[in-house]
């Protein structure tokens, strides 16, 4: 029998992992702008043509290669960076693994010029789909110059799944902020298309978030420094008037490498939570320096996701110190114990704490479950059971009581068998009755509707009544204005009186240039002012002026996390826009308004689902009602 096992051959072997390594360009961009910071460079320069699918060329100035070195350094697992096993937990290097440059190697032409300082020539190298074509010296500046042309040329599948320029420059750009933000010590330019978006002179951390997230945020940076034996935390949290309706201007930084870590992001957020609304999300660069053996960062391919060996001590300790230097700053409410002489009275305050009552205290469970490491979230509960009895007595007391009203919800739900079932019309071919049936009622009183809980609207119909989600419903409407504003008449604009200026994250304001010819068809007009800022001048004519700066920053954030990737982006912003300005769940309606919802939903072509699909309403019918309360017995 033949053996069918055999080995990939290398150009293979190095196409499958650069799918896990290279995803797009942007993926190439942090890989090439690492290796230069490893390499000991203070002036690195990122050349970008045709959002990266022509070019992605990395210049820097640091040590250069060897002409050996610039040939290994093309090869799989090939790096300066691990010579041991122990090693993997002793990183302190952006890069370590050895498969950057294989993996680009594999999917484009690389062209590689280097020259160490040592010596009076460099190296010139090409590459193409992993088979070196050229070798020789050359004349070159000291440091490295890569530049990666034509991605996936030998892989059309993967180039056709990139998405438009537009979308790639903002990955792209994204990669770029992450690594110049981590090292404010070094000078980073960014060119596209031969237009500088971005020059980064060398300076302070908070030099560096001014000129990369604006000049209005100088005034409203807040220190935060706190340091234990165990690890540092600083940078800066903006004031809470900087909060925004939507993300982009967080950034956690472990051991200067960028990680995205949700559970350290809720760590912020809640020391941010009583000042700030609650949809809103603050500005923050945080800095965490920490043991490299207290850390896993080899989880993912892109090393953005990462782990610690405890995480509990991680929140509370970012929790806490983000809240004392809000506090310091006097953003919240502070206590001032030396202004109360009658707490420094306190035994706690005044006597001093001896050495025997400190023995005490640290052979106490509750003090070693906060002191030794892993056991932040344990408590002992030996001796709590008699403490807390009367605690459980209460709640089994409460919970055993019969309810004074024998018609309350639960009474109904008691014997769910013995009741009939809750049916309710929600296909479209129901729709039609439920519109031709709305005007046949008799009684002008009946045709009042009522809201339900802020939430809801209910109306009267002749075969019963319906139930109308508020929110959901104004989607609806919303969405098939824009719609028509998109296909056939754009909409009125109301212009602003005084016009604002928009400041938004060079990521957002790259969306916002992409997609200006729809928003001026939906009635926004907007006019580029230079770096990252737009001139407001109108805004839709249905949508209260006044917070216009808001309203976009609820639209940039309804886009970006747009969960179905199966439409279109003009389909997205249509979504987006409807989602953003619906009148929400809480809202309390006048009648008329109401009305207005019900009358203008049901004129719509599909009135009864919202555009994500939800159900906009739900109706019941008398014959429903008569077996719930067995009527027909």
């Amino acid at each position: 029998m033949a053996d069918i096992i055999n080995l990939l051959p290398d150009n293979i072997a190095n196409q499958i992992a650069a799918g896990e390594v290279i995803q797009r360009p942007a993926s190439a961009v942090k890989e090439l702008l690492e290796n230069a910071v490893d390499a000991g460079a203070t002036e690195i320069q990122l050349i970008i043509k045709d959002a990266g699918k022509e070019l992605v060329q990395v210049i820097d100035n640091g040590g250069g290669m060897s002409e050996t070195d610039a040939r290994m350094c093309f090869e799989r697992h090939a790096t300066s960076k691990i010579q041991s096993i122990d090693d993997l937990f002793q990183i302190r290097t952006m890069g370590f693994r050895g498969e950057a440059l294989a993996s680009i190697a594999a999917v484009s032409q690389v062209e590689l010029k280097t020259r160490k300082k040592t010596t009076d020539l460099g190296s010139y190298i090409e590459i193409d789909n992993s088979v070196v074509r050229k070798q020789e010296p050359c004349q070159t500046a000291e440091g490295t110059s890569i530049a990666m042309k034509n991605l996936f040329f030998n892989v059309p599948a993967r180039r056709n799944f990139l998405k438009s320029n537009a979308a790639e420059m903002r990955h792209i750009v994204d990669e770029f902020i992450r690594v110049a933000m981590a090292f404010p010590q070094l000078q980073f330019s960014l060119t596209s298309n031969n237009q500088q978006l971005f020059h980064l002179d060398k300076g302070s951390l908070k030099q560096r978030i001014i000129a990369i997230l604006g000049q209005h945020y100088n005034a409203r940076l807040v220190n935060v420094k706190e340091s234990t034996d165990y690890m540092n935390v600083y940078g800066f949290v903006g004031k809470p008037e900087t909060a925004k309706k939507t993300r982009g201007d967080q950034f956690f930084f472990v051991n200067n490498r960028f990680i995205k870590s949700p559970y350290l992001h809720h760590a912020v957020m809640s020391a941010f939570a009583d000042i700030i609304p609650a949809d809103s999300f603050p500005l923050y660069v945080l800095f965490i320096d920490v043991n490299p053996e207290h850390v896993d960062i080899n989880v993912h391919p892109t090393k953005q996701e990462i782990k610690f060996d405890d995480e509990k001590v991680m929140y509370a300790f970012i929790q806490a110190t983000v809240k004392h230097a809000l506090a310091q700053f006097n953003v919240t409410a502070t206590l001032d114990f030396d202004l109360d002489p009658s707490i420094q009275a306190l035994d706690a305050v005044s006597k001093p704490f001896t050495a025997k009552q400190q023995e005490e205290s640290t052979q106490s469970p509750l003090y070693k479950s906060f002191t030794q490491a892993h056991q932040a979230h344990m408590i002992d509960k030996s001796n709590t059971g008699s403490n807390l009895k009367h605690w459980k007595d209460l709640y089994e007391t409460s919970s055993q009581q019969p309810s004074a009203d024998r018609y309350t919800v639960a009474a109904y739900t008691e014997e769910p068998e013995t009741r009939p079932a809750v049916t309710y019309e929600s296909q479209p071919h129901a729709t039609a009755s439920v519109i031709d049936e709305r005007w046949q009622d008799t009684s002008t009183d009946q045709k009042v509707p009522v809201q339900v809980h802020q939430q809801y609207i209910l109306s009267q119909i002749k075969s019963g009544f319906i139930l109308i989600d508020q929110q959901a419903a104004h989607e609806r409407i919303l969405y098939e204005r824009y719609l028509r504003a998109i296909q056939e008449t754009p909409m009125a604009t109301q212009q602003s009186l005084f016009p604002q200026t928009l400041q938004l994250p060079p990521a957002d304001a790259l969306i916002i240039a992409e997609m200006l010819p729809e928003l001026q068809a939906l009635g926004y007009e907007l006019e580029p002012f230079g770096n990252h800022t737009f001139v407001v001048r109108g805004v839709p004519a249905d949508i209260q002026a006044g917070n216009d700066q808001a309203t976009i920053e609820g639209l940039l954030e309804q886009f970006k996390h747009f969960s179905d990737l199966k439409v279109n982006r003009r389909e997205q912003l249509i979504r987006s826009m409807a989602r953003n300005n619906a009148i929400p769940a809480g809202k309390v309606l006048s009648s008329r308004e109401m009305q207005n919802i019900i009358d203008e939903l049901f004129a719509c072509s599909m009135p009864n689902v919202a555009p994500g699909g939800k159900f906009t309403f739900i109706s019941f019918k008398l014959t429903d009602l008569a077996r719930m309360f067995e009527r027909g017995n």
